[in-house]
């Protein structure tokens, strides 16, 4: 599909989301009700099936509420985005993923272009994949310096400025998405750590975004680097921003700014990466108690200082060490791992961001 056509189909949506919708019979609503109750008993016998279900029928409920014919052209488009999208990651779900955003307006010989390329290189060194978004600039620098086995390329049509890099343009892991709300979605999810490169608009949106998502809890916890070049002072200005206008109105808290870090050394920007999880494996919400599954337990001398160090986000309790939940059954894999579990407040993330350092950093 030319790049043009994202546009003109924005415009053909916009003016479809404008009609009134037909009218669809009582008789009509009735016979595909009724086929498709069938195909949801059927499916509620099948693995996952209860879930396909829903959406079968949450589809349906589209011609119920004469949904008009642009906004079921969205969610169909949107649905088969995701779930492209999610086939294509599928295999690879247990590989660590770093997101990297930057702009795609880097030449290759700036200093910035250089310090991606570098640090993709690393960490596909160590043995993580590369997701970015397939244009040039800081994107084909990361796909560059990682190489195409391990980098993911996560392409949005737009008339300018997108040709795909020559990296990953003929590799089954691009994935074009017309809409960015989609494929910001596969970034996150899909990712275990962000790194950030200078850029403009966009970078900001997502770097905004995804510190929103972790300060706000509806992202999981993790490392979120900010790396300029040497030489740059782009990330000490935003820093600077941050602290005098967001900060200093009161309208982020100081613990806050430890959800990121801010470097000029691809070293330490890969090395908060790795050390984030050294300890910490990942988390999960079981009622009202957070579990933090870790790599190795902590003495029950390091769990007395946790108690007296972080007893501000746990309410109601207090934290304990567990073999894993009985919930947790449909994880067999990490049947290994001690937990940490406590109710958190759901309110201070950056502290819990303080609290996963902690349990990195004990011996």
């Amino acid at each position: 599909m030319k790049e043009a056509d994202g546009i003109d189909n924005n415009i053909e949506q916009s003016q479809e989301s404008t009609q009134a919708p037909l009218e669809v019979s009582r008789d009509d609503l009735s016979r595909v009700h009724e086929v498709a109750s069938q195909l949801i008993e059927e499916l509620r016998d099948i693995p996952e099936g209860d879930l396909v279900g829903e959406i079968v029928a949450n589809a349906l409920k589209l011609l119920r509420d004469r949904t008009n014919r642009g906004d079921i052209k969205l969610i169909d488009k949107s649905f088969k985005e995701l779930r492209y999208g999610l086939k294509v990651f599928a295999p690879f779900r247990d590989f660590h993923k770093v997101s990297i955003f930057g702009s795609a307006r880097t030449p290759e010989a700036h200093a910035d272009y250089k310090q991606a390329a570098e640090f993709a290189r690393k960490m596909a060194e160590a043995g993580w994949m590369v997701i970015t978004g397939a244009g040039g600039g800081i994107m084909a620098a990361g796909h560059g310096g990682a190489g195409a086995e391990p980098s993911f390329g996560l392409s949005i049509r737009l008339p300018f400025e997108q040709a795909t890099n020559h990296f990953i343009a003929d590799d089954p892991k691009l994935i074009n998405f017309k809409y960015f709300f989609t494929r910001k979605l596969m970034f996150v999810r899909s990712s275990n750590a962000i790194a950030l490169f200078p850029g403009g608009f966009g970078t900001m949106d997502e770097g905004f975004e995804v510190l929103t998502l972790v300060q706000t809890g509806k992202s999981v916890p993790m490392p979120i680097v900010f790396v300029d070049s040497p030489d740059s002072t782009y990330w000490a200005a935003w820093q600077e921003y941050v602290t005098k206008q967001l900060l200093g109105r009161g309208l982020i808290g100081p613990d806050d700014l430890h959800l990121y870090k801010i470097t000029s050394s691809v070293d330490e920007a890969v090395n908060e990466i790795r050390h984030f999880y050294s300890n910490y494996h990942s988390v999960r919400y079981v009622r009202d108690e957070l579990v933090i599954r870790l790599r190795r337990r902590p003495t029950d001398a390091q769990l007395a200082q946790i108690q007296e160090k972080f007893a501000d986000i746990a309410t109601g309790s207090t934290f304990r060490l567990s073999a894993p939940l009985p919930v947790e059954q449909d994880e067999p894999t990490l049947a290994n791992l001690p937990r940490l579990v406590f109710r958190f407040n759901r309110r201070d993330h950056g502290r819990l961001r303080m609290l996963i350092d902690f349990l990195n950093d004990l011996p």
